[in-house]
């Protein structure tokens, strides 16, 4: 039986440099202002932790997708100075990852202090998982500690490559990357029932295996967002311009039909709020999803889908969410993942959300300290639901004695 090694196993020397990845991949506006530090929050645990031990420490992590090296907005500065303010403390900024700047101050580093690197990612190696890059950080500490539950699912780096070069004595998962997966094991294996499911978002394609792994174990299942157009093609409504992914209806009408065998009952939008294009100002109307008219498409669940999902939820006694159930970026077509989000913070029961846009959507709607647990990672949640073996997180096991 594998067990992950906890920052509870290990024995830091006083002293010592502890190596954190950390996920500050926030949003910012375009400013550069963070619209939403509980990334940064989440993280403090283990940085205290890491400090009552005498420690010092040195904290990475990405932001965003930069294409070539640096860029001034994919910049960790401003996480640097957010942080400093919820830690009470100095945030020694290195100005590279590996160069001359990092080098120096993590070599003075004193006990105590602790120390940021610039965005990984401005290094080419890191999504390459590169064992170079990852031999250069790993000569930055005694110790090494993922706490980012957000990047598990990709061998980079900082989260794959360079857990080989420290024994299982001087490597560790972080707090917040345990509760993680704490969470979604329990939710798989555990649930109190009823457990309902709510899916949503753009595409089946990126959920497909999670509703596959889900059936079995759920009672019911909701479908919105622009996916459940798949669906309701795959059941001959006429979707008009709706987003469709038309070499999935095959899938989509095999769902429904397991569902139908398992006796899991799935529940698709009645109505939905329609427009002839996605902009601001373009006039909209609610319609059934039977009457869509041709060159118009729904981009949100209208106001009788609230009503039957509300209802689908009163008695459930565990909820996951993944996904929204319309483009909630702009105001007009928000309406529908808003009240989604306040009719599951109101139930009683266990309520988790997948981290990413829906993380975001609850953010918005004043509900996340309603809400049991908010994942940090979209797609990293969503593949521990299918069942999927992490790579970030397979190289922090250890076999149980």
């Amino acid at each position: 039986m594998s067990v992950i090694i906890s920052i509870k196993d290990i024995e830091f020397k006083a002293g010592s440099k502890v190596f954190i990845r950390c996920d500050f991949n926030t949003p910012m506006d375009e400013f550069g202002n963070i619209t939403d530090d509980r990334r940064i929050r989440s993280a403090i645990p283990t940085i205290k932790y890491v400090l009552d031990q005498g420690c010092s420490v040195i904290l990475a992590s990405h932001l965003g997708r930069p294409k070539n090296g640096f860029e001034d907005k994919f910049s960790l500065l401003p996480v640097a100075k957010r942080l400093s303010r919820l830690l009470d403390r100095e945030i020694i900024f290195a100005s590279d990852v590996i160069g001359n700047d990092a080098k120096t101050k993590a070599a003075n580093l004193k006990h105590g202090e602790v120390m940021m690197l610039e965005n990984l990612r401005f290094e080419k190696g890191e999504t390459k998982d590169d064992e170079n890059l990852a031999s250069e950080l790993a000569k930055f500490s005694d110790y090494y500690v993922n706490d980012a539950f957000g990047v598990c699912h990709r061998a980079h780096a900082s989260v794959h490559a360079i857990t080989k070069l420290y024994d299982n004595e001087h490597k560790a998962a972080g707090f917040l990357l345990i509760k993680e997966i704490e969470f979604a094991q329990n939710l798989i294996k555990r649930p109190a029932r009823p457990f309902v499911a709510v899916t949503g978002g753009s595409k089946v394609s990126g959920k497909l295996q999670a509703l596959t792994n889900l059936l079995p174990r759920v009672d019911k299942l909701i479908i919105g967002g622009g996916m459940a157009f798949t669906f309701l093609k795959a059941m001959g409504e006429n979707i008009g311009n709706s987003l469709l992914e038309e070499e999935l209806l095959e899938e989509a009408a095999n769902i429904l039909k397991k569902g139908r065998e398992l006796g899991v009952k799935i529940y698709l939008p009645v109505d939905v709020v329609a427009a002839q294009t996605f902009s601001a100002d373009s006039a909209i109307k609610y319609v059934s999803t039977q009457e869509i008219p041709n060159g118009w498409m729904g981009l949100d669940i209208g106001p009788a889908s609230v009503r039957l999902f509300r209802e689908v939820l009163s008695d459930a006694q565990t909820i996951w969410w993944n996904g929204p159930m319309g483009v909630f970026e702009m105001d007009k077509f928000s309406k529908g993942s808003m009240k989604m989000s306040h009719a599951i913070a109101e139930s009683f029961a266990t309520t988790v959300v997948g981290g990413g846009d829906t993380a975001d959507v609850v953010e918005r709607a004043g509900d996340a300290d309603e809400i049991t647990f908010i994942s940090t990672g979209g797609g990293a949640s969503l593949e521990l639901i299918e069942g999927k073996e992490l790579p970030g997180v397979k190289v922090l096991l250890k076999e149980e004695e």
